[in-house]
């Protein structure tokens, strides 16, 4: 188990090909850096102010960060700290809240508004000027409460991967917006948050049940089953999850729980199921 700050309300983690994990901030935005080789921290860079949700990590060493209701996106440098870039995605009520890096650019979802926000990265990964606006087509319809939640790639590398969370339903999603529900049999992942890929098999965390569903999908993420279910004693709502090595880490983001200045959080680490 990984110790945060006091009343630090993790949301994010993401871990690159270093041993360091990052959590985001839902409080204030503060990045705070774990050595998982050691468990021992440090704040990385102040927040504005403002929630750092989602997470990623890229091979340049730079870490995207989803905003929240914040309506914005940044991105820092993974070792300093430093801001190389912010965008403000939306200016009307939003929930900035995941973001994903695949077919050339880092994509964020908004849990309030059925839109996706594209970075293109350019050559050697440069930074756009501003973000292309993406509607959601389709299939997914959004309603009441927490829509798309959690965004990955799907297997073959031609798509993304929504979870809506406050129907439990998983999209394949064209790179232009169009939705197609997967279909799971009759399954589905209510509380749906963080999403993680690894070949052909989805984990969505489903934060307030404390469980991961592991999802075997078909190549192109058109069908996929619900094979297992794992919990831990350790979990408090966890949101997300990121994987080093054979484990996967969730930050315990304690939703059910009202924060104080002495409201402790950790993030749990479990077996790769």
């Amino acid at each position: 188990m990984l110790q945060l700050p006091d009343n630090f309300q993790p949301e994010g983690i993401a871990i690159g090909k270093q041993p360091y994990a990052y959590f985001g901030s839902r409080a204030d935005g503060d990045i705070f850096r774990v050595d998982l080789r050691t468990g021992r921290g440090r704040v990385l860079t102040e927040g504005p102010g403002t929630p750092s949700l989602g997470l990623k990590v890229d091979d340049r060493g730079r870490l995207f960060v989803s905003g929240g209701s914040g309506g914005n996106a940044r991105v820092l440098d993974a070792r300093s700290g430093r801001l190389l870039k912010s965008y403000t995605l939306q200016t009307v009520p939003s929930f900035i809240n995941d973001v994903i890096l695949t077919g050339g650019a880092a994509w964020y979802t908004d849990s309030t508004n059925p839109v996706l926000f594209k970075l293109p990265l350019g050559q050697h990964g440069k930074l756009p000027a501003a973000a292309v606006r993406v509607p959601l087509t389709g299939d997914i319809a959004y309603a009441t409460g927490n829509n798309a939640n959690g965004i990955t790639a799907t297997p073959d590398g031609r798509g993304l991967i929504l979870v809506q969370s406050n129907t439990g339903k998983l999209f394949r999603t064209t790179y232009a917006g169009g939705t197609t529900e997967i279909d799971l049999g009759g399954e589905s992942v209510p509380n749906g948050d963080g999403l993680l890929l690894r070949g052909s098999t989805l984990y969505v965390v489903q934060n307030r049940l404390n469980v991961i569903a592991k999802v075997d999908l078909n190549w192109r993420a058109t069908r996929g089953t619900v094979v297992s279910r794992t919990s831990s004693p350790a979990f408090d709502v966890p949101s997300t999850v990121a994987a080093y090595g054979n484990r996967l880490y969730l930050p315990n983001a304690r939703f059910t729980t009202t924060p104080t200045p002495e409201t402790e959080y950790t993030a749990v680490a479990v077996k790769r199921p």
